[in-house]
């Protein structure tokens, strides 16, 4: 033990390491270095250059790009706290920079790249979805517009599957009044999803398991209306005919019959 302390202790009496004086230095070739270690993927030397270039040469144009790619090359290694902290700086002080659009986008990806599973806290989703709406309502036009869409989208299916498995987790407890509140909040809020198919058949499943025939075909009739072949409205369909609510009907073959329509089709409008 004492071996150890004294050996741990030994670090205590070297001395601190002095930031590296770029003073003598110009601006382009501290940055021509920050690049080439960017390049070279030594991220920690990059930022060091980057962030000296700043706070020797504050005023130079040099230095307004050096915070923008301090930003990105904090994305790079995975630092979005610091990387937000950069570009949060750098849209406040360059608001009219020619790179501004960029500067956002690369704010809203280092929140999506934070997006937790679907087990955990979905608060770094909403944050995301927060920043890049911003992309869209600032740069609609822009590609980095374009881009942001696709992943508020994605991110919003993120959080309708958050919804869905808390809903299921609900049912299985037989606490049909919040599964419920979960999978209509699929339906209403997160339309767009792929979601929705299997929100509407749970439905369907918690309104029988309740007795609540009509509210269960209603709901059946939306499924069927909307994604008429999927798999979820045939499971909800299936439990209908299983608890009576609807007739099933066998086709032996016949010629007459098999010119008919699909059956889910013929009889859609009748039985709803």
């Amino acid at each position: 033990m004492l071996m150890l302390l004294a050996l741990g202790g030994c670090s205590l009496f070297e001395p601190e390491q002095k930031p590296v004086d770029l003073t003598n230095v110009p601006p382009e070739q501290i940055y021509s270095k920050g690049i080439d270690a960017l390049n070279g993927k030594n991220y920690d030397v990059a930022v060091k250059q980057f962030d000296g270039l700043e706070q020797t040469y504050p005023y130079s144009s040099f230095a307004v790009n050096s915070q923008l790619m301090q930003g990105y090359t904090e994305y790079l290694r995975n630092h979005y706290t610091d990387a937000i902290s950069v570009l949060d700086r750098f849209i406040q002080l360059h608001p009219s920079n020619r790179d501004i659009a960029y500067a956002y986008y690369l704010r809203a990806l280092c929140y999506y790249e934070q997006i937790a599973d679907i087990q955990r806290d979905q608060k770094g989703t909403q944050d995301a979805m927060t920043a890049l709406q911003e992309v869209v309502t600032r740069f609609p036009d822009s590609s980095y517009g374009r881009d942001a869409r696709l992943k508020i989208d994605l991110a919003r299916d993120h959080l309708a599957g958050k919804e869905m498995e808390v809903g299921r987790y609900y049912e299985k407890q037989h606490l049909y009044t919040a599964a419920i509140g979960r999978f209509q909040r699929v339906v209403d809020d997160y339309q767009t999803t792929n979601h929705v198919p299997e929100a509407l058949h749970r439905l369907t499943e918690i309104y029988l398991k309740l007795g609540l025939p009509d509210q269960a075909r209603k709901t059946a009739a939306v499924l069927g209306h909307n994604y008429p072949g999927s798999e979820w409205y045939e499971n909800s369909y299936n439990d209908l005919i299983a608890t009576g609510q609807v007739q099933g009907e066998q086709v032996h073959g016949t010629t007459e019959s098999d010119e008919k329509p699909g059956f889910f089709k013929r009889n859609l409008p009748s039985i709803f």
